[in-house]
C-alpha cells in the first residue's frame, strides 16, 4: 500500500478531472515543486479533509478498553489448542489495547509469558513476567508466574536466581496459602518438583556453552571507502550524462564479496492485509496475523513478545529502548496521525518520516543550500540530472570560459564524500517531469493534508496519553513557521519513492502440518530508502544480491565482477520471474526508462519461443511448442496438429486451481489426500507442460513436502530432485532459491540418515548460500548443525537414500 487507499486516490482523481482546464494547465506546466504544491494546496478544500477523516476513521489505530479482554480469550482457546504463537500474537493484540497499569495489561503479559514458555523462549518469558508484575499483576495470581519464572531459571541453567524464586514463594505464599490461587497441595507439589529439578543440574558436571550472540560484526567491509560511506573499497561512484550516477568495481571483486553495508536512513513497515475498514460490531476487532504484529516497527526485528505503544494500539516495538528511540525521533508526531497515515499510504508515511526524523532545521539548510532562490516564501527546488557534462569518477567536469571546472557529484559533501546521510537523500532524482500531473496532484494534497495537521498541532501538545514515567512528555516538535517548506520537502520525497525506495524483505519459513521440512518465501516487509544503494543501475539479470538483516541491507556479488565493470542491481522485473515483455512494460511505466541490458536484448530476439520455465510441450513427441496465437510442435517430423494458446493457458489454470486446493491439504495436514491429488496434477502436467515448467516444479515440491512429513524421505528425496532442476533451469545454479531448494534436500537427506547424500548437499547449499547471505543466516547456520551432528553419528545409522 505505497500509494493512498483506493477510496482516497480515486476521490483526488475525480476532482483532477473536474478541474477547469487551465488550472490543469497551470499545474502540468509549472517548473518547480514549489508551485505544484502551491497551486494543488491551494485547491484542497474543507469538504476534502472531511471525506479524509471518514475514511481514517475506519482504521481503528486507538485503544478499546473492551478488546484487551475479548483478545485474552481467543488467545486461551488457542493456547488450549496447543497452538501458542497464534496464542502469543493475540495476547499481544490485547497488550497492545491495554492501558499502562491496569489488570488488564498485567494478564495479557503474564498470558503470553505462558505460551512464550511452552515456545522455549524462557528470555523473553522472563521479560514478559517482570512487565506483568510491573503493571500491577494481581497478588492472588503471583504464583502461577512466580512458578513460571523459577522454571524459565532452571532451564537457563540460572540455578541460584531459581532457588531465590523458590525460597520466596515458599515464604510469602506457602504459609499463608489463601493469598493465592493455587490450590496449597498443587503449589507444594510444584515446589518439590522444582527443587528436584534445581538439584540434578547442580549434580551436572557438564558445562553450558556461552550463547553466541548474533551480530553483524562479523559482515565487514572490504577496506575503507574515503568517497563512498557503507561501501566497500571495491566500489566507486561514477557519473554520466546518460546514465546519471551509478557505481563500478575499481577492482576485480570475487563472487560473494560483500560490497554494500547500509542501514536504511528511514524505514516504514508494511501494514499488510489491513482489516475492512471499521463499519459495525462484527468488524471490530480483527484476530489475523500481519507484519504489524510480528516485527518491531522501528528496528524490524522479528518478535512474539511486542512492546506497544502506550498512546495507539498499531505501533509496536520488540523493546522499551525500540519504543522510546521511536517517540523521540518521530512517533510522538505519528501517533496521533496513526490513522490517516495508513490512510495516505507508506510513501506518504515515509515522507513525513524523513522529515521528522532530520528535524526542520536541517531541511531548511538542505533546501536552501540546493535551492536556486529561497524569497517570498518561493522554494525552488531544481533537478539535478545533468549537472556534468562528461563521464568521471568522484568528481564530474564542466566547462567554464574554455577552462575544465570540477563539478561535485550531486549528494556528495564539499570533499567529494558521498555519506549515507539526508543531503544524499535529497539529492535522489523525483523525476518530475515524467510523472503525470494527475499524479503530482495527487501527492501534493497528500501532503498539504499532513501539513495542515502539523501546523494544528503546532499549537498545542498532542493528546497521547503515554505514561510519562516511561516516556518524555508528548511535546510537539517545533513545526515550521513556513509550513510550505515541510510540503514541498514531502511532496519531492514522494516522487522520489517511485523511483528510489527500496522493498525491504524476509524469508519466512512455513511447512505443512507434521513436517521437519519447511518451505520458505520471500515476503516483503517494509519499504525503506538507502542512499547507497539507490546508486545502483537495473539488470534484469544482475550481478549482485541484496538480503536484508532488520533495517540493514546488504549488497554482495553474486558473479565475478572484472575492474571497470559496472555493479549492477535488480529493481524488481528479474528475468527470472517474467518475460521481457512484462519486465519492459513495468520498468517504463514505474522507472521511466528503456531496459537494454544483455538479458533483455536476448530474450527479444528468441520471443517466440518464450521462457522455458512458461512453455508448453507437444503431447506426443514431447517437444516444445511454439507460435504465438497458435502454438506447432517444434519437432518437424511430428504430425501433431497445431493447437490454440489460449486452450492450454485454460487447462493450466485449472491445473493451477487443483494444486492450490492440494497445497490447503498440505497446510491442515491432510497428506494423504494431498499425495493422491498431486499425483493426478503430476500426470496432468507431463502431458502438456515442458519439462521445466514453474508449474511441473511446483507440483513436485509439494509431493517432496508431503512425503517428508509422511516419513517417506526416499521419495521425498526423489520429487525435490525434480523441483530442483526446474529452479536451476529458471534461477540459475548459483541463486538465492536454488540455495533455499538445496537446504530443504538436505534436510531430507539429513532426515533419511543418508549421510554422504547429506554432506555433499549441505556443502552446495552453504556454497550457494554464502554468496547472498550472511555467515549469521538462519539456513547457513542450521546446516552447519546439520553437519556437525551427521559427522558424529555412529556408522550403524548411515544409509543412502
Amino acid at each position: 500500500m505505497d500509494l493512498p487507499v483506493d477510496e482516497w486516490k480515486s476521490y483526488l482523481l475525480q476532482k483532477w478531472a473536474s478541474l477547469p482546464k487551465s488550472i490543469q494547465v497551470t499545474i502540468s506546466t509549472a517548473e518547480t515543486l514549489s508551485d505544484i504544491f502551491l497551486h494543488s494546496s491551494s485547491l484542497l478544500q474543507p469538504e476534502d479533509e472531511l471525506f479524509l477523516r471518514r475514511l481514517s476513521k475506519g482504521y481503528l489505530v486507538g485503544k478499546d478498553s473492551d478488546a484487551p479482554f475479548f483478545y485474552r480469550e481467543q488467545g486461551n482457546k488457542k493456547f488450549q489448542e496447543k497452538d501458542y504463537t497464534a496464542a502469543a500474537v493475540l495476547y499481544s493484540k490485547g497488550v497492545s489495547h491495554s492501558r499502562p497499569n491496569t489488570e488488564d495489561m498485567s494478564l495479557c503479559y503474564a498470558n503470553r509469558s505462558a505460551a512464550l514458555f511452552h515456545l522455549d523462549q524462557y528470555e523473553t518469558c522472563l521479560k514478559d513476567i517482570i512487565r506483568a508484575q510491573t503493571h500491577g499483576y494481581p497478588e492472588r495470581l503471583q504464583p502461577k508466574i512466580m512458578l513460571r519464572k523459577a522454571e524459565c531459571l532452571v532451564a537457563l541453567g540460572r540455578l541460584q536466581e531459581a532457588s531465590q524464586t523458590i525460597g520466596d514463594l515458599e515464604r510469602n505464599f506457602t504459609p499463608t496459602p489463601t493469598l493465592a490461587d493455587v490450590p496449597p497441595q498443587t503449589l507444594q507439589r510444584n515446589l518439590h518438583h522444582l527443587k528436584m529439578k534445581v538439584q540434578e543440574k547442580e549434580n551436572l558436571t557438564e558445562t553450558f556453552p556461552a550463547t553466541l550472540a548474533k551480530t553483524l560484526e562479523d559482515v565487514a567491509l572490504g577496506g575503507e571507502n574515503e568517497q563512498l560511506s557503507n561501501a566497500s573499497s571495491s566500489v566507486g561512484l561514477c557519473i554520466d550524462p546518460l546514465k546519471g550516477r551509478y557505481l563500478v568495481a575499481t577492482k576485480d571483486i570475487l563472487p560473494g564479496e560483500l560490497l554494500v553495508k547500509e542501514d536504511a536512513f528511514v524505514s516504514v513497515l508494511n501494514p499488510g492485509e489491513l482489516p475492512p475498514p471499521h463499519h459495525g460490531l462484527d468488524s471490530q476487532w480483527d484476530t489475523r496475523v500481519t507484519n504489524g504484529d510480528l516485527y518491531c516497527h522501528r528496528c524490524l526485528k522479528h518478535t512474539l513478545a511486542t512492546v506497544p505503544c502506550d498512546g495507539c494500539s498499531y505501533a509496536k516495538y520488540c523493546s522499551q529502548e525500540c519504543l522510546q528511540q521511536a517517540w523521540e525521533l518521530y512517533h510522538r508526531t505519528e501517533c496521533p496521525l496513526g490513522a490517516l497515515l495508513l490512510t495516505l499510504g507508506v510513501f506518504c508515511h515515509i515522507a513525513l518520516r524523513l522529515t521528522l526524523v532530520v528535524g526542520f532545521e536541517d531541511v531548511r539548510k538542505i533546501v536552501k543550500k540546493l535551492c536556486v532562490k529561497i524569497s517570498n516564501k518561493d522554494i525552488c527546488l531544481p533537478e539535478s540530472n545533468n549537472q556534468v557534462k562528461t563521464l568521471n569518477c568522484g568528481r564530474g567536469e564542466s566547462e567554464k570560459n574554455g577552462n575544465r571546472v570540477e563539478t561535485p557529484i550531486p549528494g556528495c559533501d564539499a570533499n567529494g564524500k558521498y555519506d549515507s546521510n539526508y543531503n544524499a537523500v535529497f539529492n535522489l532524482l523525483p523525476h518530475t517531469e515524467n510523472h503525470s500531473p494527475e499524479h503530482k496532484f495527487l501527492c501534493a494534497l497528500c501532503a498539504s493534508v499532513l501539513c495542515r495537521q502539523l501546523e494544528a498541532a503546532s499549537s498545542q501538545a498532542i493528546p497521547t496519553g503515554v505514561n510519562s514515567s516511561q516516556l518524555t512528555a508528548a511535546v510537539t516538535p517545533e513545526l515550521c513557521p513556513d509550513v510550505t517548506i515541510w510540503g514541498v520537502a514531502m511532496l519531492r520525497h514522494m516522487l522520489q519513492l517511485q523511483c528510489n525506495a527500496q522493498a525491504i524483505t524476509t524469508i519466512q519459513h512455513t511447512g505443512c502440518k507434521g513436517s521437519i521440512v519447511t518451505d520458505s518465501r520471500q515476503v516483503r516487509l517494509a519499504t525503506g530508502i538507502f542512499p547507497v544503494i539507490s546508486l545502483l543501475n537495473h539488470s534484469c539479470s544482475p550481478n549482485t544480491s541484496v538480503f536484508f538483516t532488520s533495517t540493514v541491507a546488504t549488497i554482495r556479488a553474486s558473479q565475478r565482477i572484472g575492474k571497470g565493470q559496472e555493479i549492477l542491481h535488480c529493481y524488481g522485473p528479474h528475468k527470472s520471474r517474467m518475460g521481457v515483455t512484462e519486465r519492459q512494460r513495468k520498468l517504463r511505466s514505474q522507472y521511466f526508462f528503456d531496459c537494454t541490458c544483455p538479458a533483455c536484448q536476448t530474450e527479444a530476439h528468441r520471443m517466440a519461443a518464450g521462457p522455458r520455465w512458461k512453455a508448453f510441450c507437444c503431447s506426443s513427441c514431447r517437444a516444445p511448442m511454439q507460435g504465438d496465437g497458435v502454438l506447432r510442435c517444434g519437432n518437424r517430423s511430428c504430425a501433431e496438429s497445431v493447437v490454440s494458446r489460449d486452450d492450454l493457458v485454460s487447462r493450466l489454470q485449472d491445473l493451477q486451481q487443483q494444486v492450490g486446493v492440494a497445497q490447503k491439504l498440505l497446510r491442515d495436514g491432510e497428506l494423504e489426500r494431498a499425495v493422491q491429488l498431486l499425483s493426478g496434477c503430476q500426470r496432468d502436467a507431463e502431458s502438456f507442460l515442458w519439462a521445466e515448467h514453474a508449474m511441473v516444479g511446483e507440483i513436485a515440491d509439494g509431493l517432496a513436502q508431503a512425503c517428508a512429513a509422511l516419513g517417506d524421505w526416499q521419495k521425498s528425496a526423489t520429487h525435490l530432485q525434480k523441483s530442483l532442476r526446474v529452479v536451476e533451469v529458471r534461477h540459475g545454479p548459483s541463486s538465492v532459491e536454488m540455495g533455499h531448494e538445496l537446504f530443504k534436500l538436505a534436510q531430507i537427506f539429513f532426515n533419511g540418515f543418508a549421510v554422504p547424500e547429506a554432506l555433499s548437499t549441505i556443502q552446495k547449499a552453504e556454497e550457494v548460500l554464502s554468496l547472498h547471505c550472511g555467515p549469521w543466516d538462519d539456513e547457513i547456520q542450521e546446516l552447519q548443525k546439520m553437519k556437525s551432528c551427521l559427522l558424529d553419528l555412529p556408522p550403524t545409522l548411515v544409509r543412502s537414500v
